[in-house]
């Protein structure tokens, strides 16, 4: 008798290469789209669009106040438990050894290791405004797309070789990756000092890396993502790091702006 196969799902790389273009062109239509508007959540979401007038144009529009939001622990944990639940789901599928191949142990350290944190401890320690609700539900969709498509090559298509730990663009990534989830939790930090509690004042943060650039945290977390790219070197990450400059870049700006 032959022996069992080691996996239940097969890789198509084709549909790999589409998912990542897909996620490619998602990210710059969104830097098109939002690179000169104000994006509306938190701080932002009361302001005046640039060029709207206060009587016509935003008479059009429901009163902010009145749209549907969700408590800001609520909303996060929402929007980034796909991140977890997706390649969880996808390892269970996998035939027994799970967790042996290189692949899922870079996804289950990495890249679920992120969201682990994002899922289960940032939540409860942020302060700041509801969010909408249509935001949180594009931030299920894209951490449901992202985390497909990232879990999916790296558990049923990587295949690295015996000694890629010894690799310098493993060693080199996978110390940016810590590098930026250190700045990036120590920009957090940071950010949640300036604030008592039931306080939604705006206020610059002071310190740290926020000395250099106005959005550490942002910047922290697109070193991670290039980190965990150039670490597991597989077009699926690099794609995902391009699209996070896309969507955090527009953000940071428009910090450094107000």
């Amino acid at each position: 008798d032959s022996p069992p196969p080691s996996r239940t799902m097969q890789c198509f790389p084709d549909l790999v290469v589409a998912l990542s273009c897909g996620l490619v062109a998602f990210g710059a239509l969104h830097l098109r789209s939002e690179m000169f508007k104000t994006l509306q959540y938190g701080k932002e979401e009361d302001r005046q669009e640039p060029g709207e007038e206060a009587g016509k144009e935003s008479a059009k529009k429901p009163p902010r106040r009145h749209r549907v939001h969700l408590p800001t622990s609520c909303a996060w944990i929402l929007m980034e438990l796909p991140s977890i639940m997706v390649p969880t789901f996808l390892l269970v599928l996998r035939h027994p050894p799970r967790l042996a191949p290189l692949g899922c142990k870079l996804l289950g350290g990495m890249f679920c290791g992120h969201y682990f944190h994002r899922t289960f401890i940032y939540p409860f320690f942020r302060r700041g405004r509801p969010f909408p609700l249509h935001t949180v539900f594009a931030g299920i969709l894209f951490c449901m797309f992202n985390g497909f498509l990232q879990s999916y090559y790296m558990i049923y298509c990587a295949e690295y070789p015996d000694d890629w730990c010894n690799d310098v663009r493993f060693t080199s990534g996978f110390l940016l990756f810590v590098l930026g989830m250190g700045i990036n939790i120590h920009s957090d930090f940071l950010l949640r000092q300036l604030r008592k509690p039931g306080e939604f004042t705006y206020k610059i943060p002071q310190g740290g890396l926020f000395a250099y650039v106005s959005s550490a945290n942002y910047f922290g977390e697109i070193l991670e993502w290039f980190g965990y790219a150039i670490a597991t070197w597989c077009l699926p990450a690099f794609a995902f790091a391009f699209c996070t400059v896309c969507i955090l870049g527009p953000r940071a700006c428009q910090c450094h702006r107000y």
